[in-house]
């Protein structure tokens, strides 16, 4: 008896901390009547045990499932939501693994949208898809730095096996130039241009506008029209990336077909910007699975943000994978220099101190031209080679010194 009196004490102490509302607080009901709220809308039922690392929980009944049982429910849905933090490994991790369990289960019957691509970027991403594009090619058509710009590393698994299981991937977001237009002006102060691009922005969402305000409270001066820009910005985003998946599934080339989409977390949680805005225009089944992060090393503690939103009612994923934050292993080496991006050449600016680049005599002006025998065009080939070496290995550099030629050899022992 002393046991479980403990176990139902430490229930209600959990109960509390967690931070749910009170037995006096009211909510009413499709008929207008008010009644107690009982426990957390975001987490309904309290789990058996603390969730430790590759734990999966179902947040609507509180109980922990197996990947396999997951996967098995979750590709029941014709829409599955796959939230991630941009620069955690294990996130993406989790999406291949159920993008590999959709095609699986339906050959032939999948696509997967991305919003790291925008549309215009589509014939770049068919071309990918068709095997007609190596990496580095494709880097520099689809324009991969200057568009989303973090290392494709995250990425490259997923889009592998895409390509190789010729799996539809369409680009989702919104584009920069115009995102920038709808931060900076209101909707009526928009160029036309501008005007012809956007999606429905009529459709606003208490639950998203919430959370915008609480991402921007206490931010002193100034901070109330960068949170107005945000909301607008964030419609944008969200209703772009609805439109453009209802559109391809509407499409003959997308008629039928499931799709996985991968967004950050914060697109999909809770259902109220992207899931709900596709249902609204293509009720269909979804699924929304996430990862959250509950092991965080201290090189990471500084991506966490210090936020607190309000309390949602209502889940913010079906399924939840808890993860590590991971860092992504590093890769290849660096030269040590900047260079001129306004330049087609690679001409560098700048050589930093005590770097690889210094100690192979290389100087500001020199501008790069091969790396062991391969010619090197523009910044894409040369982060590609950089990326395929590592640390202790030589390489030839050639570089054009004003008007001379010069033939240097450069050890990667940083």
């Amino acid at each position: 008896m002393l046991n479980k009196l403990a176990v139902s004490v430490l229930c209600v102490a959990v109960f509390f901390l967690s931070g749910c509302a009170s037995s006096s607080a009211k909510k009413s009901d499709v008929s207008g009547a008010e009644r107690p709220l009982m426990g957390n809308p975001e987490s309904p039922y309290l789990p058996e045990k603390e969730p430790e690392v590759g734990d999966i929980l179902h947040l609507p009944t509180g109980l922990f499932v197996d990947q396999q049982q997951m996967l098995a429910a979750a590709t029941d849905s014709r829409m599955i939501y796959v939230g991630e933090t941009h620069d955690n490994p294990a996130a993406h991790r989790f999406q291949l693994e159920v993008l590999k369990a959709m095609a699986l289960r339906y050959p032939g019957e999948v696509a997967l949208g991305m919003e790291v691509f925008i549309p215009s970027q589509q014939a770049v991403l068919d071309q990918w898809v068709a095997g007609e594009l190596d990496e580095p090619t494709f880097l520099r058509s689809s324009n991969w730095y200057k568009i989303w710009r973090a290392d494709f590393a995250y990425y490259r698994e997923l889009l592998e096996f895409a390509r190789d299981n010729n799996i539809p991937v369409r680009g989702l977001n919104a584009d920069k130039a115009l995102v920038r237009a709808v931060g900076s002006n209101p909707i009526e102060k928009l160029a036309e241009e501008h005007l012809q691009q956007l999606p429905d922005m009529s459709f606003i969402d208490e639950y998203q506008q919430a959370m915008v305000d609480a991402v921007f409270s206490g931010h002193g001066p100034g901070g109330s029209n960068h949170a107005d820009g945000f909301k607008r910005v964030q419609t944008l985003w969200d209703q772009t990336m609805a439109e453009n998946i209802v559109s391809y599934l509407n499409s003959a080339e997308g008629k039928g077909k499931r799709m996985m989409v991968v967004t950050g977390g914060h697109h999909v949680r809770f259902g109220y910007g992207i899931p709900r805005r596709v249902f609204r225009m293509l009720p269909s089944s979804y699924s929304i699975l996430g990862t959250r992060e509950i092991v965080i090393p201290e090189e990471k503690q500084h991506q966490i943000m210090d936020v607190t939103l309000p309390g949602f009612p209502m889940v913010p994923y079906d399924y939840v994978k808890h993860v590590v934050y991971e860092t992504l292993p590093e890769q290849g080496v660096k030269l040590g220099v900047v260079f001129d991006f306004g330049d087609a050449a690679l001409k560098i600016i700048k050589v930093m101190p005590e770097s690889n680049a210094e100690a192979a005599a290389l100087l500001v002006n020199d501008v790069v031209s091969h790396l062991d025998g391969v010619e090197m065009k523009d910044m894409y080939d040369i982060k590609y080679a950089l990326q395929s070496k590592k640390k202790g290995d030589m390489a030839g550099i050639t570089v054009k010194r004003a008007d001379q030629v010069v033939q240097l050899e450069i050890v990667f022992s940083k």
